[in-house]
């Protein structure tokens, strides 16, 4: 029943929004979103928009308008403009706040070109709870926030997806390449391929939950504890190691503490994240 309300109360925000530019990454929020807003407001005032760069690995780009297909409504592909920071590409805690900044800029100004009322974007309730500089972004830019606006948790929005039929109701969470460089080391399009071809090699391996966290030299495995022995055993270990050191890694390790969501934030103290 109180899930029912939250779900009510999401449609009667976005009714409230009137035309709606859509920050869509083909992820399980903003896909959600974008399905719940294309039903209450009709495709017509659903714009979504999904920024194409290196941080976004090619494969899941491609899923994301596949899925935008299968609902009906039309993406705009933009160019993201981040590349351009230095503040940006000098990875330091608040990476994400400049990343965002540059992206809600581009999607304020599409809208007000073509005479959309709002910008919104899928931030949900659990983002409350971590280090989320992003949130600080869409303050900034007076970008509205539904899912956390209806107090939509992430297991929320995933149990309704189910209802809706969405393939995305079981995806792993999809955060951007660049959240596993570690926070000091420079963003570079070279480091984020490297990211991307590992973790596309370690998918091979029947893993539901992984990262391959950038540490320079260092690739740092993270995959849950049941599934340590798919990459540890022989022949997946040998091959893990040679495709890794190709992609220009010296050292492959595996956290033993298991996957976890932001665990490069745990290296962070209070100042770090003000």
């Amino acid at each position: 029943m109180i899930l029912r309300r939250k779900y009510d109360l999401l449609k009667e925000t976005l009714m409230s929004l009137g035309r709606v530019v859509i920050a869509y990454s083909g992820g399980v929020d903003s896909t959600f979103l974008l399905k719940v807003a294309v039903d209450t407001l009709g495709p017509e005032n659903v714009l979504p928009c999904i920024a194409k760069g290196p941080s976004l690995p090619a494969a899941q780009y491609r899923k994301a308008l596949s899925i935008a297909k299968k609902i009906a409504v039309p993406v705009q592909a933009i160019e993201q403009t981040e590349f351009d920071d230095q503040r940006y590409l000098a990875n330091k805690a608040d990476r994400c706040f400049y990343c965002k900044s540059h992206l809600f800029e581009i999607l304020t100004r599409i809208a007000k070109e073509k005479k959309f009322d709002y910008v919104i974007c899928g931030h949900n309730f659990d983002d409350l709870k971590d280090y989320r500089p992003g949130n600080k972004a869409a303050a900034k830019y007076s970008i509205r926030s539904p899912l956390m606006e209806a107090k939509l948790t992430k297991n929320d929005i995933r149990q309704l997806s189910r209802q809706l039929g969405l393939p995305t109701a079981d995806i792993p969470a999809s955060p951007c390449l660049a959240s596993r460089i570690m926070y000091g080391l420079k963003i570079t399009t070279q480091r984020l391929k490297q990211i991307e071809k590992a973790e596309e090699f370690l998918r091979k391996f029947s893993l539901v939950e992984f990262r391959v966290r950038h540490h320079d030299q260092i690739a740092r495995i993270e995959v849950r504890p049941q599934d340590f022995e798919k990459i540890t055993t022989e022949p997946a270990r040998s091959k893990i190691i040679q495709k890794l050191k190709s992609l220009g890694f010296k050292y492959i390790t595996v956290d033993l503490q298991g996957f976890r969501s932001g665990s490069l934030n745990e290296s962070l103290s209070g100042k770090n994240k003000d």
